[in-house]
């Protein structure tokens, strides 16, 4: 195989279960009506869009993939990962990829790193010790590879969900119960403190893994999700170690760099109207895609060209969702043209002659 496009997109499901299992505080989970919404509109928004890529989150059963999927028409066009425990009791990562691409199994990261540690004594003398005891992520983040073209290494995938902005639901605890007077009316900073930490600690395991894997080689990398935090948040800087955006001759590119399609699509616009998420009027961009320095325009070890991306996001404008069956989140898509820099300017920027 040697593709010369290569599409990826992610795709928010909110909460795909079949009808009538519980999710959360919901006993009665989705109507056999509301689900029937659910898979036609997912299944129109795989159909409108069709990428060679597509990871999913909040994903709860197999079988409502799977039938959005062939309510499409395109079954046989794509294989389906979705770890066979989906049975609609847990949120799960999940993807579709094209017939062809797949390389090897997907596998579904639990745990944190094993020497993966939060832990400091302080910078300075005023700066008091922590350490953070979390060992694994809310939702298992999907690895897998594929071969877009045969003359080329393997592209590692990683289809990731981190912990939301909502505050964590402190009231459940046994000290927020037996100080109730103290603790009620700081419940949101402090719920909201421990989301936060939740969230970064996973951003920084997944840095953690990916640098492992891209340090020191020539292995092209892409990641997928909803971050739950915006394109220039710490969450989104921690994955992607903020690279430098080089505009001129191509000597970019970092060893263990990840480029943001929101910022190369900015590149090619003269306005930033990217959106992916609505709450209480403020529009943001949890939704991302995130590309080592082989899918970078300006680096010297470019492969592939960003191409431009596409954000679904229209049905954001209606506070629907439950009744309509759209999700709550836009779906992004971003394109790439397999074209390698040439060697001769590769041979310039990294000094040869």
């Amino acid at each position: 195989m040697k593709m010369r496009t290569l599409s990826i997109g992610t795709f928010n499901l909110y909460n795909l279960n079949e009808p009538g299992l519980p999710m959360y505080s919901d006993r009665d989970g989705w109507s056999h009506e509301v689900y029937g919404r659910k898979i036609a509109w997912t299944q129109h928004v795989i159909g409108l869009l069709r990428p060679d890529i597509l990871g999913f989150q909040e994903l709860w059963h197999g079988n409502s993939l799977k039938a959005a999927l062939e309510a499409s028409g395109l079954a046989d066009d794509y294989d389906m990962l979705v770890p066979d425990d989906a049975d609609g009791q847990k949120i799960v990562c999940a993807a579709i990829v094209r017939r062809g691409l797949l390389e090897g199994d997907p596998d579904w990261i639990v745990a944190f790193p094993e020497r993966f540690l939060l832990k400091s004594t302080g910078d300075d003398p005023q700066t008091p010790e922590i350490s953070v005891a979390i060992e694994s992520f809310s939702r298992p983040v999907l690895h897998f590879r594929i071969r877009p073209r045969e003359d080329e290494p393997a592209v590692q995938v990683y289809v990731c969900h981190l912990k939301s902005k909502s505050p964590t639901k402190v009231y459940r605890e046994a000290w927020f119960h037996e100080n109730e007077d103290i603790y009620k009316k700081h419940q949101n900073s402090l719920g909201a403190a421990l989301s936060t930490i939740r969230r970064t600690a996973e951003a920084a395991a997944l840095r953690f893994l990916l640098s492992e894997q891209m340090k020191g080689t020539r292995t092209p990398v892409i990641v997928l999700g909803d971050i739950n935090d915006g394109q220039h948040s710490n969450t989104a800087n921690i994955l992607t170690e903020q690279p430098r955006y080089l505009v001129g001759d191509s000597k970019g590119g970092g060893d263990v760099s990840l480029y943001t399609a929101q910022t190369l699509q900015e590149y090619r616009s003269t306005r930033d109207v990217y959106y992916t998420h609505i709450y209480k009027e403020f529009r943001e961009s949890l939704d991302h895609i995130l590309v080592s320095e082989e899918f970078y325009d300006n680096s010297r070890r470019r492969l592939w060209m960003f191409d431009g991306m596409t954000v679904a996001n229209d049905h954001l404008n209606y506070d629907d969702h439950k009744e309509s069956g759209t999700s709550d989140h836009g779906v992004i898509c971003a394109t790439f043209k397999h074209r390698p820099i040439k060697v001769e300017a590769r041979e310039i920027a990294e000094g040869g002659t």
